[in-house]
């Protein structure tokens, strides 16, 4: 297969700029894609199939990340509110990814476009070939001019293995796609100084690095049918802008105006100098399945000079994982200082640990020799 080069974002820094955005990825939150009884709200989804077709129009690409398939299925599965076991999570997307995928069809088709459906798991991303595979894909349906509908995939997700919220998601398919601008939609119009009701609150209009939002008073719980939040949704705007795209936040309803460049919502605009690449994933896309604590030489040789962790540094394994997921790397005194895919499980690692790499071939195999964790797998914190 033949992977795409690599886009680079137009790293575009005032939300007039947004006018020229060739490639943006919107995500739509559960609370706007859905009615009081928790039903698919088709008009909204139009509208959103409105403005795509008008960006279409003008040369623009757009990927839609969507929420929404666990909420629309509480309607006809006749919940209340969205089921906390992963199994009913389970049971209940399969029901509403499929409602949600024809309603984004039948939204789309209206302008003559056509629509393709993307269910990803953290999985998918945080191997080489996987992440090389999901762009690709994703890359073939825009060139063939799809609109990509991309969502967890909660059918066969579980905690250990899901995003947790699409924000995440959509931040990270924008940093796979070299998107000029991510637009975040939710039901509230943009970040605010304290909640909306509370009297004095003020929109804040440009956040140019989310780290000093000290003053602003920010929820961290999501709509009954959602999982995100405002953190959640700064969070994704923080790791988009800092890899070079655009962030823009604001409600459903201020859409078209948000990608016209007009004054509407939080504005996030993109920073300069670091360049996209697949261990960006493995830094937010990841949780560690477990941590390897180094000793302190190991620590100084990961840390500053970026080497490769051989096993003669480790110290300890902590947790129970196989090979080729991603762990955390631990300094003596527990700070976690890195991440990285292990080329060995935890067992592998605890009988190589301390050893140096002739004596672990010796004793336990050729295949010993290689790395703990590759430097090129490797991300430092």
């Amino acid at each position: 297969m033949t992977v795409p080069q690599l886009r680079q974002p137009s790293r575009l820094t005032q939300r007039q700029e947004l006018t020229a955005a060739r490639r943006i990825v919107v995500k739509i939150g559960s609370s706007s894609l859905t009615d009081e009884r928790g039903r698919l709200d088709r008009t909204r989804l139009a509208e959103i199939a409105d403005t795509a077709a008008a960006l279409a129009e003008r040369g623009t690409e757009l990927v839609i990340v969507s929420s929404g398939a666990i909420a629309a299925a509480l309607g006809p599965l006749r919940m209340a509110q969205r089921p906390t076991s992963v199994q009913l999570q389970q049971a209940a997307a399969s029901v509403g990814q499929a409602l949600l995928a024809t309603a984004w069809s039948s939204a789309f088709e209206a302008h003559g476009r056509i629509t393709g459906q993307v269910l990803l798991t953290e999985s998918d991303v945080i191997r080489p070939q996987t992440y090389r595979n999901v762009r690709s894909a994703l890359e073939s349906l825009l060139e063939l001019g799809v609109v990509p509908v991309v969502n967890e995939n909660d059918t066969t997700a579980t905690h250990e293995i899901r995003f947790g919220d699409n924000d995440r998601l959509a931040a990270l398919v924008a940093q796979l796609l070299g998107a000029d601008a991510l637009v975040l939609l939710t039901d509230v119009d943009a970040l605010y100084t304290a909640p909306p009701r509370e009297p004095g609150a003020r929109r804040i209009g440009l956040v140019e690095d989310v780290a000093r939002l000290t003053d602003v008073s920010i929820g961290s719980v999501g709509s009954k049918v959602g999982t995100g939040g405002m953190v959640t949704k700064l969070s994704a705007a923080q790791l988009a802008s800092t890899t070079g795209t655009a962030a823009l936040m604001t409600s459903a309803e201020q859409f078209a105006a948000a990608v016209a460049g007009q004054d509407v919502g939080t504005f996030f605009p993109a920073h300069h100098g670091r360049r996209r690449s697949r261990l960006v994933w493995l830094r937010f896309a990841t949780r560690g399945a477990g941590t390897v604590h180094l000793d302190a030489g190991a620590s100084e040789a990961v840390r500053s000079r970026r080497r490769s962790l051989l096993a003669v540094g480790i110290a300890a394994v902590e947790g129970t994982f196989p090979a080729g997921v991603p762990v955390d790397v631990a300094a003596p005194g527990g700070e976690i200082i890195a991440r990285g895919l292990t080329s060995f499980s935890s067992d592998e690692l605890r009988a190589m640990a301390g050893r140096g790499t002739d004596e672990a071939r010796e004793q336990l195999g050729e295949r010993f020799r290689r790395p703990a964790i590759h430097r090129d797998q490797l991300v430092i914190l």
